[in-house]
């Protein structure tokens, strides 16, 4: 039976126990949009790869990438504890979406000549959105408007930051510090604030969306395996591209089973004084995927280029795009991994991966970038092969 959307329902926060709680459709539209400014991202950043700018590239990438991780983050945590949605509320998200789009429509520019304007303003819209959701939190629940207030007058005086380092300038140093400085302060921000009072998220609420987050940027690989297959109709390197499609969907496919190996929301109910730290070392894991996705577009390039041309990035480096952001995902992977529950991936086969993949991205210069990358895809089938089987073990 379909209902109405209320008007108007009194913000008030929801039980930390609440049955069967699950991402709502407009959680999942929001997701969309994001999606379109991840996939920005992550083809700028292999480009910029792909034409030897790589040292600027990651930097935009790590400034862009954490735009969007913090703007979904904290929209996902304050989801979680305070949706109402009635027709306010989702006034309220449908701007935060429109500022997603504006910070997509400007990461193209701030890759290619560092001009930040489109990108900040767009991040600016996202968090003025939500400042006015902690207003009204603040107005309407009374036990939590010390914490509302704190996050909205913190949130506030941030993105007057933000629009202040516009002004700035100082190159792509002065802008990288700067970034830094202010970002330690957004990530500060909510232990501040939940000083004054926890607010009350849901833990499988959230461990639901991480996890929804996670499967949007292995697109990315998915992206590029299916260039890979496109390639196919254009150019003679066909086993390579066959075989580089098969790679990046094994690698997409192990690192999904990794990452779903834990049952995340149930540590997170038995352990919530973790939250901070799962939900902040997420950051590693999230922009290591989105690396991994764009590192596949760059051997996919480097590829279909090589046989007319010469390749526009070295063997090395073409690997190394994808092998370095891996081990950086399993690493981070194994570090958020909750207390008290068994890791997908042990200290001993971490270290053995992290081993295997540096003598690939070393071989890569002699075998090739895409015989790197198939035997990176073997080592995360055989850490996958090795949590199946530990899981079995402990469960016997």
């Amino acid at each position: 039976m379909r209902t109405r959307t209320p008007l108007h329902l009194p913000m008030r926060a929801r039980t930390t126990d609440e049955r069967h709680r699950v991402a709502t459709p407009l959680e999942l539209l929001v997701d969309l949009t994001f999606v379109v400014a991840v996939a920005q991202t992550s083809a700028n950043l292999a480009e910029q790869v792909v034409h030897g700018r790589v040292a600027g590239g990651y930097a935009a990438f790590t400034m862009a990438f954490f735009a969007i991780w913090w703007a979904w983050m904290n929209f996902t945590w304050f989801t979680s504890a305070y949706d109402t949605d009635d027709v306010a509320y989702r006034i309220a998200t449908f701007v935060q979406m429109a500022g997603v789009l504006v910070l997509a429509a400007g990461v193209g520019d701030s890759f290619a000549s560092g001009h930040l304007v489109t990108v900040t303003i767009g991040y600016v819209v996202m968090r003025l959105g939500l400042v006015s959701l902690w207003l009204r939190a603040a107005v309407q629940h009374r036990p939590g408007r010390r914490t509302a207030l704190r996050y909205a007058a913190g949130i506030s005086v941030l993105q007057g930051l933000w629009l202040l380092r516009l002004f700035l300038g100082g190159g792509v140093a002065g802008d990288l510090g700067s970034f830094v400085v202010l970002a330690g302060l957004e990530m500060a921000l909510p232990v501040w604030a939940e000083r004054a009072g926890g607010t009350s998220w849901h833990p499988h609420h959230i461990a639901e969306r991480y996890g929804l987050f996670a499967i949007v940027l292995l697109g990315e690989s998915v992206l590029a395996a299916t260039n890979a297959v496109a390639g196919l109709a254009d150019s003679r390197p066909r086993l390579r591209l066959v075989a580089l499609s098969a790679a990046g969907l094994t690698i997409l496919v192990g690192l999904w089973w990794l990452y779903f190996a834990g049952p995340a929301g149930e540590l997170l109910e038995e352990r919530r004084a973790w939250s901070f730290v799962w939900g902040y070392g997420h950051l590693a894991v999230f922009a290591a995927i989105a690396a991994v996705g764009a590192g596949l577009e760059v051997v996919v390039l480097a590829t279909e280029a090589g046989h007319h041309d010469p390749p526009p990035v070295s063997a090395h480096l073409a690997a190394g795009a994808v092998l370095v952001p891996l081990a950086l995902t399993l690493a981070s992977l194994a570090l958020v991994h909750l207390p008290g529950g068994r890791s997908p991936i042990a200290g001993a086969g971490l270290a053995v991966a992290a081993t295997a993949l540096a003598a690939l991205a070393w071989a890569a210069g002699t075998i090739g970038a895409v015989p790197a990358v198939c035997g990176a895809a073997l080592v995360v089938a055989v850490l996958v092969a090795g949590s199946a089987v530990g899981r079995t073990a402990g469960a016997a």
